[in-house]
């Protein structure tokens, strides 16, 4: 019976998996965001967060006690310097998981697992929301600038043609004066 057992073991061995979290932890702290599976994201948020908290206290022994889990002296900065700054008022809650859906090959749950002060897109401001219409917004939207192309060509082409008319009303007067001076000619004869 497995009471009391509540941790994940992943389907390894106790050596396996402590080295696998302690690379995936080292990858996060370096990349700010890694794509795994979802069990072994929620592993993950278990063992980082507690370093994460730890690392609010820049002294000697937290750093010692930190790269005792983690193994690199690079990520051990990293996280000292940058990341605790960063998360310096956060009570807890330092990762977001975000599921991407399912691998091909197997079909396991895949996600991200991100720090949360880190991602870019959640933290833009976000603009100004715009009310849009649902009815026929796909096809009047793509007519509308073909409509008024068409206006505007259909406008000049009419001030073009009152332009040619207004030019050519006095030579249409003469010839018209012409045809029946010709006209009443032949008639007399």
């Amino acid at each position: 019976m497995r009471h009391n057992k509540k941790f994940n073991h992943l389907s390894r061995t106790a050596s396996h998996r402590k080295a696998m979290l302690s690379n995936m932890a080292v990858s996060l702290i370096k990349h700010k965001r890694i794509t795994t599976t979802l069990a072994k994201a929620k592993a993950l948020k278990k063992f980082v967060e507690p370093l994460i908290t730890k690392s609010k206290q820049d002294t000697t022994s937290a750093r010692r006690l930190v790269f005792r889990y983690l193994q690199d002296k690079y990520a051990v900065t990293e996280l000292f310097q940058e990341i605790s700054v960063k998360v310096g008022d956060r009570p807890g809650g330092y990762t977001r998981i975000i599921k991407t859906g399912f691998r091909p090959s197997d079909g396991a749950d895949m996600c991200f697992i991100e720090l949360v002060d880190y991602d870019e897109n959640m933290a833009k401001t976000p603009k100004k929301a715009t009310r849009r219409s649902r009815r026929g917004s796909g096809k009047k939207a793509a007519e509308a600038p073909a409509a008024e192309a068409v206006k505007e060509e259909v406008a000049v082409a009419e001030t073009t043609a009152t332009e040619e008319a207004t030019e050519q009303a006095p030579v249409a007067e003469e010839t018209t004066q012409v045809s029946e001076a010709a006209a009443e000619e032949a008639t007399e004869q």
